[in-house]
């Protein structure tokens, strides 16, 4: 029998299986590929820390919670992860030595410790003592000692040292992290090859140096990682402000309890159960047996070497069709509304908003929210210079951004100190929407202009994301936006909304409009059909309205990158329902619902998944688009997405990330998307 739902967790495993996909793709170029299997290691890690520790929590906590773990106890669900990470590990280990081999046909040699040339022998010697040796910390720890805390993350070699009478000793050293985990060695004379040695190995090789007090006979060294609870336990102290709370629980995160116990297969027996003993690991912890290098997520910054050609093709982002470098993007937006598609455009039309709304002496406010910004934002630098311009600037700064808590508190600690009026969320709910709305005075007039976008206004992200942004001076729209920040000031009352849609307390229930009219032209014998692209799907209620449209007879057609709980394709349930995931050089991060209306086509961007935290637990907003170019060119863009036919899978009922094949020729969407907009 059917599943009526595909577990979150496993789901969201099987969307890493795909990123693994394109480390093991030989059409993607070899760098790359490289990059990719550090984006793999990278999800896992933040997985353990978050879902993985939130179901431990869940067990040790004796909770039945089998209905939202999709049926299953907490017990079971984590042997099936650890299952499936291990088999996914084996093959990332698998794919990162076929990458090594490729590596060397293309004159490129990743050496160890044992594979030093003479040449590289005094570079070697210099560049530990100069670099590496300051900031190693050797601890050594024997069984009576405390065991020494284990930071998140953080890659440590375990030594052990058999010693010429017979004794043993133990030793551990924490790795500089903020050093590049790949040493690039000088280039020999008339030697073609370049060669790169890991942090790790050029440690090794200078081991004798660190340990040379000690009398051994033999040492052997090898990898462990933790993974620590993300969770942020928050103080219910009412004296203290919401900053201070956030700040003191990411300093507390570095004690969470460790979820993930990653070690060398190699390790000696003895070693191994020293560590998981002092460690107190046990068996509701994920163990997993590894292979010589941890920390794969260092893959991300790989170097580039020069070898364009082992990269993907430059695309620098076009500029939008109506805009100008020069001159003003306010006014554009006076007569027209603008759409931006990042980052087939370039992102400098948000930066060159911000910054002409710092300028003009006609702007009165300026009101924004804000996720994650760029560890340098030139947003956050036209918000400060806009105050220093006499605007009156509110900025409401989600300070629980995941992992991002810290860059956030540094940004509104520096933007209330200039005088911005900062909001700090709304108690009980993040603030995830992502919108602006500025007023300005035009004959003794006030008149608003904003954007509404899918993605957080970051320079950072949007050269990797893909995301649309809405530039609109549509007063419906942002008279709405304008009722979002009340409600941000004023939590307890509850605006009314006609065109946006927005959560809490409306956007699930319009939705669910939208699609009982959808259901009610199927009924009719009307063409009926939805099309949606979010990252995830996994809000039980909104999965079963889609299993009963699909029944009544509408077409649905979903883009899901991440996890997908929806079970499609499966007769008297799911059979009008087809599911795709596109995972490409781009992280594809747009929101849309399409809903064909009968023939209206009802359009909307959005911050929001369809998850119960996006529905119910944060606020969101998905705005319609009203301007009928602007609505052709999503659409457009999206139908290119859904004919995607080499770098979609197919999301079935038993997610085997089958690659989408048809009889057209070959079309990969990110690419031809970048052509639409050079030929627009």
């Amino acid at each position: 029998m059917t599943n009526k739902y595909y577990n979150r967790e496993l789901s969201w495993l099987k969307f890493n299986a795909r990123v693994l996909q394109e480390a093991s793709d030989k059409s993607v170029p070899l760098i790359e590929r490289l990059r990719f299997l550090g984006i793999f290691s990278n999800n896992l890690d933040e997985f353990f820390k978050v879902r993985y520790a939130t179901i431990q929590r869940i067990q040790r906590a004796g909770k039945n919670a089998t209905k939202s773990l999709g049926g299953v106890s907490a017990e079971e669900l984590m042997e099936e992860i650890n299952n499936e990470v291990i088999k996914d590990q084996a093959l990332s280990f698998q794919v990162l030595a076929e990458l090594e081999e490729e590596l060397k046909e293309k004159q490129i040699m990743i050496v160890d410790e044992t594979e030093v040339l003479k040449e590289h022998e005094a570079f070697i010697r210099n560049y530990f003592n100069e670099k590496i040796s300051p900031a190693l910390a050797t601890i050594m720890i024997d069984k009576e000692a405390e065991f020494p805390h284990l930071r998140d993350g953080y890659g440590y070699l375990a030594v052990r040292m058999l010693m010429k009478d017979g004794s043993v000793n133990y030793a551990l050293i924490e790795k500089p992290k903020y050093l590049n985990r790949f040493v690039v060695l000088p280039q020999p004379e008339n030697d073609d090859k370049q060669y790169i040695i890991l942090i790790d190995d050029l440690i090794r090789h200078r081991m004798h140096y660190i340990f040379n007090i000690f009398d051994y006979q033999s040492i052997e060294v090898h990898m462990i990682k933790v993974t620590l609870d993300a969770e942020l336990d928050m103080e219910l102290d009412l004296k203290k402000s919401l900053l201070e709370k956030i700040r003191r629980s990411v300093h507390d995160r570095k004690d969470g309890d460790p979820v993930r116990f990653v070690y060398d297969k190699d390790i000696h027996p003895e070693t191994l159960s020293f560590i998981m003993e002092k460690l107190q690991i046990d068996y509701t912890d994920s163990v997993i047996p590894g292979g010589r290098y941890h920390n794969r997520r260092d893959y991300l910054k790989f170097p580039s070497l020069g070898r364009q050609d082992l990269m993907y093709e430059k695309q620098v982002p076009l500029p939008i069709k109506e805009v100008e470098i020069r001159g003003s993007l306010i006014q554009k937006i006076a007569q027209k509304d603008i759409l931006q598609y990042t980052p087939y455009h370039t992102f400098a039309n948000t930066i060159k908003f911000m910054r002409e709304a710092a300028l003009d002496p006609a702007v009165r406010t300026i009101k924004i929210t804000i996720y994650r910004l760029a560890e340098i934002s030139q947003i956050a630098a036209s918000l400060i210079n806009a105050v220093k311009n006499g605007k009156e600037v509110t900025v409401s700064i989600e300070l629980q951004a995941r992992f991002d808590e810290q860059a956030n508190i540094n940004y509104a600690e520096l933007m209330q100190e200039e005088g911005v009026n900062m909001i700090f969320g709304v108690t009980g709910l993040k603030v995830h929407c992502k919108a602006c709305c500025i007023t300005r005075e035009e004959d003794g007039k006030i008149a608003r202009y904003g954007f509404i976008s899918t993605g957080n206004f970051n320079e950072s992200t949007a050269g990797i994301y893909t995301d649309y942004t809405l530039f609109t001076a549509n007063k419906k729209i942002l008279k709405e936006v304008e009722r979002v920040f009340e409600f941000f000031e004023v939590n307890y009352k509850q605006h009314r909304y006609k065109h946006l849609l927005v959560s809490p307390h409306y956007l699930r229930r319009d939705l669910e409009k939208l699609v009982r009219r959808e259901i009610a032209f199927a009924k009719a014998g009307k063409k009926a059909h939805i099309r949606v692209k979010i990252n995830s799907i996994s809000d039980f209620k909104m999965i079963d309205l889609f299993y009963e449209a699909s029944n009544a007879g509408v077409n649905i057609e979903l883009i899901v990158r991440g996890i997908c709980c929806l079970v499609p394709g499966v007769p008297g349930m799911s059979e009008n329902i087809t599911v795709r995931s596109v995972v490409d050089r781009y992280l594809e991060h747009p929101r849309v619902y399409y809903f064909h209306n009968n023939g209206e086509r009802d359009l909307y961007i959005s911050s929001a998944d369809f998850m119960t935290r996006n529905l119910d637990q944060r606020v969101e907003i998905a705005c319609p688009i009203y301007d009928e170019d602007v609505k052709n060119e999503i659409l457009e863009t999206l139908d290119i997405c859904w004919r995607d036919n080499v770098k979609a899978r197919i999301i079935c009922e038993h997610q085997l990330n089958k690659y989408y094949r048809d009889e057209h020729p070959p079309l990969r969407s990110q690419y031809a998307t970048y052509e639409y907009y050079q030929n627009k």
